[in-house]
């Protein structure tokens, strides 16, 4: 198929579409808790119904009406389960250490560049604690986590530390979790404790440890909405910073925890005239000069703060990325071939980019 792409100024208001990254903690959380919930949810991507359909195949019932999920939980079955993860790590890395907790037996499938993508860590501390779990594709899982004090990286996945967090509350022992190196992507773990606080599930910082002392499983609230993407609405609101009359994105919480947030700061480093009001954000352009871009907490901006570099006047560096290369793709490779079959200046470092505009 061939795209015939005719370019024209951009300008106007769009409403973001619902948090990926909040809607596979809530369904989840709603999917362990004692009674049914509702879960408002305007949009779901294919990851989230990669989510859904290994609940759904869990024994849990989700229903869709008028934009919203009615989910039943899960309900006891020795039954063997097939789950489909599809191409996404957090459905994978969120439900493997669920079934372990739930004592389940299941196996596990994925396509793409899923079964390259690193799990072993994980898989390692699950079957350090009861777990009976193979370690290639397709994933056999078996077996029943304990609770106890496991100890993991912080810097190769936090859905690491997300998945030992949600499936810590359906365990009987107290529960500790060490991270044995600095934490990346740590607005990712302070959404997954956020939305598990929704379901009535209290989560204890000390140092470098996460600590599940009462666990009396999730409870659920009558129901909750989703808030909007940052991460979607970044392109939306890049596209404002470059040309065009500006770009007003609604539906995007100022409170949010989503660490994309921090998008409106740095097009506002780029010098990008952005202003906020009543959860919306509008952007418009002005004179992008090159900055350092520290992208530790907030590897999914990397993509299209490229292009925004690409217009920007002198250099931009990104750094503290290189786990961009183990996502779907290797997103560091995937910019560089795009922006440079479009002439840009854009050469790979070790970590991260560097972009002449």
């Amino acid at each position: 198929m061939i795209v015939k792409i005719i370019p024209s100024p951009l300008t106007g208001k769009i409403n973001a579409i619902s948090s990926k990254s909040q809607a596979h903690r809530a369904f989840i959380c709603a999917a362990l808790s004692q009674k049914p919930s509702f879960i408002e949810c305007s949009e779901v991507s294919s990851d989230i119904e990669s989510t859904i359909g290994c609940l759904t195949a869990l024994g849990a019932k989700i229903n869709k009406k008028n934009g919203f999920y009615k989910v039943f939980p899960i309900e006891p079955s020795e039954k063997k389960a097939y789950l489909d993860s599809g191409e996404s790590g957090s459905t994978l890395r969120f439900i493997l250490p669920v079934v372990s907790a739930l004592g389940r037996t299941a196996v596990f499938s994925g396509h793409g560049r899923l079964p390259n993508r690193p799990i072993t860590p994980l898989i390692e501390q699950l079957n350090a604690h009861g777990a009976q779990i193979s370690t290639n594709f397709p994933i056999e899982c078996g077996g029943r986590l304990r609770g106890g004090h496991f100890r993991i990286a912080g810097n190769i996945s936090s859905q690491f530390i997300s998945g030992l967090l949600l499936a810590s509350p359906l365990l009987k022992e107290k529960t500790i979790i060490e991270l044995t190196t600095p934490l990346e992507s740590k607005p990712y773990i302070d959404m997954t404790m956020s939305v598990m606080s929704l379901y009535d599930v209290g989560v204890e910082i000390n140092d470098n440890c996460y600590v599940l002392s009462e666990n009396n499983g999730y409870c659920a609230p009558e129901s909750i909405r989703i808030e909007g993407d940052w991460s979607n609405a970044a392109f939306w609101l890049a596209c404002g910073a470059l040309e065009g009359g500006g770009i007003k994105c609604g539906n995007l919480s100022q409170n949010s925890l989503q660490g994309d947030k921090a998008v409106t700061s740095i097009l506002s480093r780029f010098g990008a005239r952005v202003f906020s009001e009543n959860n919306a954000i509008s952007v418009f352009p002005g004179e992008l000069k090159g900055i350092d871009i520290d992208a530790s907490d907030i590897p999914d901006l990397v993509p299209v703060l490229s292009a925004v570099a690409c217009g920007a006047s002198g250099q931009t560096r990104i750094y503290n990325a290189s786990r961009l290369r183990l996502k779907e793709s290797d997103r560091l490779q995937a910019v560089t071939d795009a922006l440079s079959s479009l002439g840009a200046d854009i050469t790979q470092t070790s970590d991260g980019l560097v972009i002449g505009g």
